[in-house]
């Protein structure tokens, strides 16, 4: 299974959101970097690990309620639906927070060096349960 890498250099935007326009404007544009960068159909079999990392600032959002806009939104694109997710891993990070820069996926360089709040994720096929504890 081919794996998926985008970032989006903004806020994200929280399940819980009371303004729905703002939700659904996330959920595209996270819609469009996905199809942006995926050259295959979606997939509709096997199972797939999601990874988040919200780098920001401050005021930060509860991780839980960044998931599933951006689960959603890959579905139909990356994946024929969010049933295939079975691993999700979401981080938030403090840009005051130490970094290795080492270490760290390529994408988040600049947004890290910039101190550009921003959400990297990516998705790659899951590992086998042992792998994950």
């Amino acid at each position: 299974m081919p794996s998926l890498e985008i970032l989006i250099e903004r806020r994200p935007v929280s399940v819980r959101t009371r303004k729905r326009a703002v939700y659904r404007a996330w959920k595209r544009l996270v819609n469009v970097e996905a199809a942006r960068v995926w050259a295959g159909q979606p997939l509709h079999a096997g199972d797939v690990r999601l990874t988040v990392v919200f780098l920001c600032v401050d005021a930060p959002i509860d991780v839980d309620n960044i998931i599933k806009p951006i689960q959603d939104a890959l579905a139909g694109v990356v994946y024929a639906d969010d049933v295939t997710v079975t691993d999700v891993d979401c981080h938030r990070r403090y840009f005051s927070d130490p970094i290795d820069l080492a270490r760290i996926p390529p994408l988040l360089f600049a947004p890290t060096l910039d101190e550009t709040e921003c959400v990297y994720v990516r998705v790659e096929p899951a590992l086998p349960l042992e792998d994950s504890l």
